[in-house]
């Protein structure tokens, strides 16, 4: 008898059929392995790229005013000071003075990550750790950048060197891969991808909570997991990659939870208790009308919660609405895009959080590019901004900036608010655009082109050519014929 996803016209769960590229096929192991060694040298480049871009602030010991001007600036080499690192303080166990942060703002796995390099750099000289600290850093990175460019192509599938590709050459990857220590987060996050997609789903689950103890976004990407799961009536996998998720993350929280308490929720409330930061849609709305709505972290919170909350029902009703089970990729990438969009805080670097799931929701180029243009001069923007804050500058206008640029310059003073909130814009509205294109997918699957060539969902392990079990087609189905016509 023909298997249900053969009856659909699927490829069939634990064929090759999503992997072959070219006549004869190749499997997806296989094919990584040809292609591993030019991705990864071509992510090496590209991370070398970044770390020369940031030079000429590590030339001048990353000096605030040269680093806006250069827009190269880090969080690395700075926090190994501020956070105590040099002084031999271990984060979660031992206070800070000196600042309103007590403790080390990050999630656990982070946190441990910035104590491994501190321990690696002890056998430089005083005046020399620091920039070891920042070096040490920047190589770790550099490997975990090639492990995610891996992960992703792997998850990809036949389309595994065209996704590789735009990961490791994206302009994102090169400008923000050395602002702070999200590829850690990005990485693990792919790896998990990865074994979803090899029908690992305890090990996806184990990597998930490794993720989420590196950062807190990786919690969203459960959510899709769910729901997908439940339409494909995957019950097992999904329980046992809950279950490796929990154990992942507790193995790496509760030591800290039980002997350094206060060390350990650090991060959740610094997170509840911070007001709108650079980048936010806030930010923006502060000035046009918003200010006494912002001003209060309550109220702001309430808003910022709320509007994802709804998005991300509108997300779950999609899921179970769309003619055809919407791929892993796509939910997951939407469901960040819905987190990020009313968020009081959006760093420049968490662009690398959507990097690799935009290219495997939809690896079409013109989208991209438009979308990494929109990053590009909102990475310029936000730094040229707060060089005019810095050095209180009214900063350029529009014409100003716009030559300055053409002039290959930084503009003299920064940028003013308005160009900023230009900047601002412009991520904001790409990233939006994006992901309408991808819900545009969702409901028009004949256009998807993961799905051009018979494929079903690549990185979706065993929810690849599965068939439905519930979905609001199947319910309207059985509904109507259960109903008596009438005569």
């Amino acid at each position: 008898m023909a298997s249900s996803s053969e009856r659909l016209g699927m490829p069939a769960a634990g064929t090759d059929n999503d992997e072959a590229d070219g006549p004869g096929g190749s499997s997806g192991p296989g094919r990584l392995a040809r292609l591993a060694p030019v991705l990864t040298g071509l992510t090496a480049f590209v991370c070398l790229l970044g770390w020369l871009q940031k030079r000429p602030c590590a030339s001048a010991n990353f000096d605030f005013i040269k680093t806006t001007t250069n827009a190269c600036y880090t969080d690395i080499y700075p926090l190994y000071y501020v956070r105590g690192l040099n002084d031999g303080k271990v984060p979660y166990f031992d206070s800070l003075t000196g600042s309103d942060i007590q403790y080390v703002e990050y999630p656990v796995l982070s946190g441990g990550f910035m104590q491994l390099v501190a321990w690696l750099v002890k056998p430089f000289g005083l005046d020399e750790r620091g920039m070891a600290f920042y070096n040490v850093t920047v190589l770790l990175l550099a490997a975990l950048a090639v492990v995610a460019v891996l992960a992703t192509a792997y998850a990809a599938g036949r389309r595994s060197l065209r996704t590789g590709l735009m990961v490791a050459l994206s302009p994102a990857l090169l400008l923000t891969a050395y602002i702070n220590w999200d590829l850690l987060a990005v990485a693990l996050s792919a790896l998990a991808v990865a074994a979803w997609s090899a029908r690992r789903p305890a090990l996806a689950g184990t990597l998930l909570g490794l993720a989420i103890a590196a950062k807190f976004y990786p919690l969203l990407l459960l959510g899709p997991l769910v729901l997908l799961c439940v339409r494909a009536g995957r019950w097992r996998a999904l329980g046992r990659m809950l279950a490796g998720t929990a154990g992942a993350w507790l193995l790496v929280n509760l030591p800290v939870m039980l002997f350094a308490w206060d060390g350990w929720k650090e991060f959740y409330t610094f997170s509840q208790e911070r007001g709108v930061d650079w980048g936010s849609i806030f930010f923006y709305l502060q000035d046009h009308g918003l200010e006494k709505t912002t001003s209060d972290t309550g109220t702001l919170n309430l808003l910022g919660t709320g509007t994802f909350l709804v998005l991300a029902a509108c997300i779950a009703v999609l899921a179970f609405a769309a003619p055809r089970r919407p791929r892993l990729a796509q939910l997951m990438f939407l469901v960040l895009v819905a987190f990020m969009l009313p968020n009081k805080v959006w760093s420049p670097q968490y662009v690398l959080w959507l990097l690799p799931l935009a290219v495997l929701a939809r690896p079409k180029l013109p989208a991209f590019v438009v979308w990494q243009v929109g990053e590009i001069v909102y990475f310029f923007g936000i730094w040229w901004f707060l060089l005019s804050v810095s050095a209180q500058t009214p900063g350029a206008d529009l014409s100003d900036t716009v030559s300055a640029v053409l002039s290959l310059d930084a503009p003299a003073g920064g940028i003013s608010e308005d160009v900023y909130h230009l900047a601002l814009l412009a991520r904001f509205v790409t990233v939006l655009a994006l992901a309408a294109l991808v819900v545009w997918d969702v409901l028009r699957p004949s256009g998807d082109l993961v799905r051009t060539d018979d494929a079903d969902d690549p990185a979706g392990g065993v929810l690849d050519g599965a068939p439905d079990v519930i979905s609001l087609k199947r319910w309207r189905g059985t509904h109507h014929t259960s109903v008596p016509a009438t005569p």
